[in-house]
């Protein structure tokens, strides 16, 4: 089937123009060669933004699991958090904070696009990441936390050493796959008028007047990405492997 429309395709009478357009050598040549200069920007925003979220959600997803009346205000913040950003676009959030809050003109603000580029993306994917630790937190069987706490450890101290270090390692596949698409979705920053990859494919293809600049991008992105999938697929193997053994044990 897929050779059919590969085949439906390449036959097509658009195809040589189709060809130049899109997947013209030379080009992709000359601007593969000056993407990598560009992706450090989307590599520093990934970077920063994995940093936040990784301890952002972990302290959102803890305030959600804390039991008791007592903690419902916290509670329920923490779920309005989870709510609001896990709702908006990030494209929106990115122009909502990259454009607007400079604009606010208030004294200490930072007024850089890239600062207010790099939140944007944290703040969404920290509510999505604060799930993917909830659902961890949750999968333990509330015999261990029972058991810590007969061992005298308080209740933070029972999640600190027993419950999150359990739930963390049960999680580790689905928290890549989030950070695969927070990697993607620097891209976005481009909006803002940083020169990262996309925004360098852009430039390149405006002054040529050609679209093969955004498949040289995609094709960066793609050799980030692709290692990053198959790690996931393995670790989701190995763990389901020791899951096995486990239960035979």
């Amino acid at each position: 089937m897929l050779g059919g429309l590969v085949l439906a395709v390449v036959l097509s009478p658009g195809w040589p123009r189709f060809r130049k357009t899109f997947f013209d050598g030379g080009v992709f040549r000359e601007t593969f060669a000056e993407l990598p200069a560009a992706l450090w920007i989307n590599v520093k925003i990934f970077l920063i933004a994995e940093a936040i979220v990784l301890t952002a959600g972990l302290v959102l997803a803890v305030c959600r699991s804390l039991p008791g009346p007592v903690f419902f205000p916290i509670r329920l913040l923490a779920a309005i958090y989870s709510d609001i950003f896990r709702s908006i676009p990030p494209l929106l959030l990115i122009l909502m904070l990259g454009f607007g809050a400079p604009a606010l003109g208030l004294a200490g603000l930072p007024t850089s696009v890239f600062f207010w580029g790099t939140i944007a993306l944290a703040l969404i994917y920290t509510s999505f990441v604060s799930e993917v630790y909830r659902a961890g937190i949750d999968s333990i069987h509330p015999g261990q936390n029972a058991a810590a706490r007969s061992l005298g450890l308080s209740r933070l101290q029972s999640l600190r050493f027993v419950v999150i270090p359990q739930a963390v390692r049960r999680i580790v596949p689905p928290l890549l796959n989030d950070f695969i698409g927070l990697q993607k979705d620097t891209a976005l920053v481009s909006t803002l008028g940083i020169v990262e990859v996309l925004r360098t494919a852009q430039i390149e293809a405006s002054g040529n007047f050609n679209y093969t600049p955004y498949v040289a991008a995609a094709v960066i992105f793609l050799i980030l990405t692709i290692p990053q999938t198959r790690l996931v697929d393995w670790l989701r193997t190995r763990a389901d492997v020791a899951d096995i053994r486990i239960s035979d044990g």
